[in-house]
């Protein structure tokens, strides 16, 4: 399954780690489909590490009235550039905030400790354009990869 991103400086291309992380998969692509994303901002923007979205106040303090569990035990649990990881704050907090890594400079202490259910396979370079207060302007879930 794959998705798109589409934000106000470019589209990025997402891959699901449905294997890894099957419930936090079904998750961010249930309220994708629901439009839960669209019109929210990217909150958080650190360079070299990460920018994150995915909080409807806009402030990294909401989500979506329900906590999910931390999938740490798949085979592609690493904070490399373009993956894409769950928010939370503390073990199996995580909603329906999401974050995706720069790189994987100052991202490795993240590994096992956040759940990677993606990763960003083309307009990789759009992550590193995306500033704080950006707009997600949806999230489209296109099914099956070709």
């Amino acid at each position: 399954m794959i998705a798109e991103i589409h934000t106000e400086k470019g589209l990025m291309k997402v891959e699901f780690f449905e294997q890894d992380a099957p419930n936090t998969v079904k998750n961010f692509t249930d309220l994708a489909k629901k439009g839960f994303y669209d019109g929210l901002t990217f909150h958080r923007v650190i360079p070299n590490f990460v920018i994150q979205g995915g909080c409807p106040n806009g402030i990294g303090n909401g989500g979506p009235g329900y906590k999910i569990d931390c999938e740490l035990d798949g085979e592609n649990q690493f904070h490399d550039k373009g993956v894409l990881s769950m928010a939370h704050a503390g073990r199996n907090t995580g909603g329906s905030q999401f974050f995706i890594c720069h790189s994987r400079d100052n991202t490795a202490h993240l590994d096992k400790n956040h759940t990677c259910f993606g990763r960003v396979f083309e307009g990789v370079d759009i992550i590193d354009t995306i500033g704080q207060g950006d707009t997600i302007d949806k999230i489209v879930v296109v099914g099956e990869e070709a």
